[in-house]
This record gives C-alpha cells, sequence and structure tokens, in this order.
C-alpha cells in the first residue's frame, strides 16, 4: 500500500520524516534504515551488556550491542557481528537470528533485527569510547526483562529471544 501524497518535511542523515495522507488523514512517518542488535553471550553463560548515555531521553541505558543497518555493503547480520566488535570488543564464534521488531510503528518504520552470538572468552579489542561493559547471567537478565526492568525494548525483547533458546 502506498499513501495518497507525500510531503518531506525534514531529511537528516539517519532519518527522514515526511506528512503521508492516507484517505484524507495526515500522518507524520518517520522513515528510518533499520538496526541489528545482538546478545553476546560468553562461554560461561554471562551476557555482554553496553551502558552508554541516550541523549534523546537525557539518561544512560543498559542494552545489547546494537547499530544501524547503514552501509551498502553490509547486511543486517554483518552489520550486528560489527557492532558487537566495535562496542565491547568481542568476536562472535557463532551468531543466530532471533527475530526482529517494529520499535514504535505507530509513527517510524524502523525496524530492529535481533540476534544472538557465542563470543570468544575473552575480547580482543576495547569498548567504543563511552561505553561501559556489563557482565551479566543470561537468566538474570531475562527475568528483569519480565520483570519490566529492561527498559530499552530492543534489549528486553532481545534477551527473552535468546534466553527462550537455550
Amino acid at each position: 500500500m502506498e499513501p495518497d501524497a507525500v510531503r518531506e518535511v525534514f531529511e537528516g542523515r539517519l532519518i527522514h520524516v515526511r506528512v503521508e495522507v492516507w484517505d484524507g488523514h495526515e500522518y507524520e512517518v518517520v522513515r528510518h534504515p533499520g538496526a541489528a542488535a545482538v546478545v553476546p553471550i560468553l562461554p560461561d553463560g554471562g551476557v555482554i551488556l553496553v551502558r552508554q548515555m541516550r541523549h534523546a531521553i537525557r539518561d544512560a541505558l543498559v542494552e545489547v550491542p546494537a547499530g544501524i543497518v547503514d552501509r551498502d555493503d553490509e547486511d543486517a547480520l554483518t552489520t550486528a557481528a560489527r557492532e558487537l566488535f566495535e562496542e565491547t570488543g568481542y568476536r562472535h564464534r557463532t551468531i543466530e537470528f532471533l527475530g526482529g521488531i517494529f520499535t514504535s510503528a505507530g509513527f517510524s518504520n524502523e525496524y530492529v533485527h535481533l540476534f544472538a552470538a557465542a563470543t570468544e572468552a575473552e575480547p580482543e579489542g576495547r569498548p567504543e569510547a563511552g561505553i561501559e561493559l556489563l557482565v551479566r547471567p543470561l537468566e538474570e537478565m531475562a527475568n528483569a526483562a519480565r520483570a519490566g526492568r529492561v527498559r530499552d525494548a530492543k534489549t528486553a525483547v532481545a534477551l527473552l529471544l535468546a534466553a527462550a533458546r537455550r
């Protein structure tokens, strides 16, 4: 399906905002290239999480590593693997697709591809600047997600899906 009319109101590096007309009604729509997120699982079952500042909410969040699928030479899986290494310094031994989510389908087409990766026991690199690493047991984090204590949506869903696979 396509809208009856479209007016571009903002074009940024990452997002585009359009006003779309559907059956006589105007909707503000954010167009986003999509993202990939990965639950990194250490050989001992610990999950590597990143704490980083999120300026839009003016607070730091604990999340799984993730990034925008914005390179012509990368698919979502390649983006997830790259972001895992860039953000944490860890490489994956195996990586599998868990599913995906639309983050806010009421106004945005952003889709996040979710993966789980078995990592090496030790990092090969350093975490990205501004990122603090945390390691917690997967089951502890899945329980935190079930209890509503994981505030980042992609992270909560990814943790629950990863725990269900184990």
